[in-house]
């Protein structure tokens, strides 16, 4: 069987992903399953996909229902912690609740921790190049941390586990990510020149975020028409595509 769309950097597998994950190796899994929690016929929660998981690492965004509700699913994984993106608006209609501005994505491992790339991703600290918006700001830490390690301020700071980031825009795909929430989480687990796997590419998102960060990514979705908006967004029409009525032409 041949893949849906092949560029080199980005593959992209059209169908179940329960029937390629076995066969399919990666450094990192990074992925947003459907959660099962509504009526809507595509919201249906693969059972079993997450025993059928390669890599040693895998990210997966949900609610903390729906992880509440499988978490027989990760028995065998070991939680390391979770990062929670905060939207610039929420979804959901019910008056006697919270309104909900914020998703989870949580970091499963199993075996050694040691065995696990966590290279958290810095980024500049707030004001690090405005001196005068700091003249009331408590003075930088210097000195040592820990055994004596000499600490030096170079004005960045590890990634914090609030992400806030604008929803994608409507009309691509129904529960899209931002790239902004993506990349750090792929920069952390992804080695250079590493992997990145996504069992539900949806529009691609993951894939792009794998792109931009200069790593392969391999992506399955059971929809075609996933897999053709995953295509138009990683790639270009010279490149192949499988499929009748694919946005690059008839199946090759």
């Amino acid at each position: 069987m041949n893949p849906y769309y092949d560029d080199g950097q980005v593959q992209i597998w059209h169908g179940d992903c329960r029937n390629f994950l076995p066969s399919l190796a990666a450094d990192v899994v990074v992925t947003d399953p459907p959660y099962g929690e509504t009526s809507l016929q595509w919201d249906r929660w693969p059972d079993g996909w997450v025993s059928l998981v390669r890599p040693s690492s895998l990210w997966c965004c949900g609610s903390m229902r729906m992880f509440l509700d499988k978490r027989d699913e990760f028995a065998g994984w070991t939680m390391s912690q979770d990062v929670v993106w905060e939207k610039s608006n929420g979804s959901g209609f019910a008056a006697d609740r919270f309104k909900r501005v914020h998703e989870h994505a949580l970091h499963w491992y199993r075996g050694p921790w040691s065995a696990q790339r966590h290279e958290v991703p810095r980024v500049p600290r707030p004001h690090a190049l405005d001196k005068s918006s700091r003249r009331n700001e408590a003075p930088g830490h210097t000195g040592t941390i820990g055994t004596g390690v000499d600490y030096v301020d170079d004005g960045t700071r590890l990634q914090r586990s609030v992400i806030a980031a604008q929803a994608p825009r409507a009309g691509r795909h129904p529960t899209e990510k931002p790239l902004t929430l993506l990349r750090p989480l792929i920069t952390y687990s992804c080695p250079p020149g590493g992997v990145v796997l996504d069992p539900f590419a949806g529009s691609g998102t993951t894939l792009r975020a794998a792109r931009d960060a200069g790593v392969r990514a391999i992506g399955i979705d059971s929809s075609e028409r996933c897999c053709e908006m995953s295509a138009a967004r990683v790639g270009s029409a010279e490149h192949s595509v499988r499929g009748p009525g694919s946005l690059f032409g008839e199946a090759s």
